[in-house]
């Protein structure tokens, strides 16, 4: 799926945020400045989030409280070691009521559960390109709802 601006992958984001339901961990792959967070940030303006949205790339975790789930926004980009997941309880994040946006999974393999959906966005000169990958088969319903 071809993005056009900014605007297009938050305006995606919140589409899909009509969509997902707790619980659901998704990976979210691409370069440095490829949208990763502008997608995050849509899903959570779809889900009535007025405040600001920065990538937790300091604090590894960001979370948001809403009526019927909680979003975690994970950025492991300056992680040393998968094992500092462990350490910071990644296991509790992960419930029955929670969507957890992983950016740069890759750095938490071996220590991270298997991913519900990978997103895999690549920068264009004329925008993004999003590859969706639907890993768990109760999600299977978004690639219709979603146009992927």
């Amino acid at each position: 799926m071809h993005l056009l601006s900014d605007e297009a992958m938050q305006a995606w984001g919140s589409a899909l945020s009509q969509q997902l339901r707790a619980p659901a961990i998704v990976h979210l792959n691409g370069n440095l400045g490829a949208g990763k967070t502008t997608l995050v940030r849509g899903f959570l303006r779809g889900l009535g989030h007025a405040g600001a949205v920065k990538s937790p790339t300091y604090t590894i975790v960001e979370s948001y409280a809403f009526t019927d789930m909680e979003c975690f926004h994970f950025d492991l980009y300056r992680m040393a070691d998968p094992e500092e997941l462990e350490a910071m309880g990644i296991r509790d994040y992960m419930h029955d009521k929670a969507v957890c946006m992983i950016e740069w999974p890759e750095l938490g393999e071996g220590v991270l559960p298997e991913p519900d959906i990978i997103i895999d966005i690549e920068i264009l000169e004329t925008g993004r390109e999003l590859q969706v990958q639907i890993v768990n088969p109760e999600f299977q319903q978004l690639v219709d709802k979603l146009n992927i």
